[in-house]
């Protein structure tokens, strides 16, 4: 029990930004609820470092609340009126869900590799692929002739 306790308390926290990233604000609460929930329930089975647990538990919650595809919109990200912030958040909303979540679970969630594999399910050498070429997706949306001309604008004003 005490043990639940230690987790709920380190854990708590990143399980509902993730939620929140996922599901938007309103949702958040209810998924990291049940995903705690969940987590009580088969709390023999929780590994030594349970994050990436709950995370994979949190995100099965979000796609079975959201069967629909979800797609993050600007305002889902932390706010800043730097253009570079600005300029990667728009780039980052372009890409596909699995582009953003692989990218997002490193550097919004600060997951090590192995951990974000866990999340999603699959090998960490799989995840090493998924995120390379993410990466390679966002840094192409990044150099569209869209960003380039806002580049150009930005400069001017």
């Amino acid at each position: 029990m005490e043990e639940f306790s230690i987790v709920y308390r380190e854990c708590y926290p990143r399980v509902l930004a993730y939620a929140a990233s996922h599901a938007g604000g309103r949702l958040a609460e209810d998924i990291t609820s049940e995903t705690f929930t969940i987590a009580w329930r088969k709390l023999d089975q929780m590994p030594s470092n349970a994050l990436p647990w709950l995370l994979g538990i949190a995100r099965n919650l979000v796609r079975a609340t959201h069967r629909q595809t979800t797609t993050y919109e600007l305002t889902d990200f932390p706010a800043d009126d730097d253009f570079a912030v600005i300029e990667l958040r728009a780039a980052l909303a372009s890409l596909s869900e699995a582009d953003q979540e692989v990218l997002t679970l490193i550097a919004w969630h600060g997951l090590a590799a192995a951990e974000a594999a866990q999340v999603l399910g699959c090998t960490t050498a799989t995840f090493f692929v998924r995120l390379h070429r993410a990466r390679r997706r966002l840094q192409a949306a990044l150099w569209t002739p869209k960003f380039d001309s806002a580049r150009a604008s930005w400069k001017t004003s």
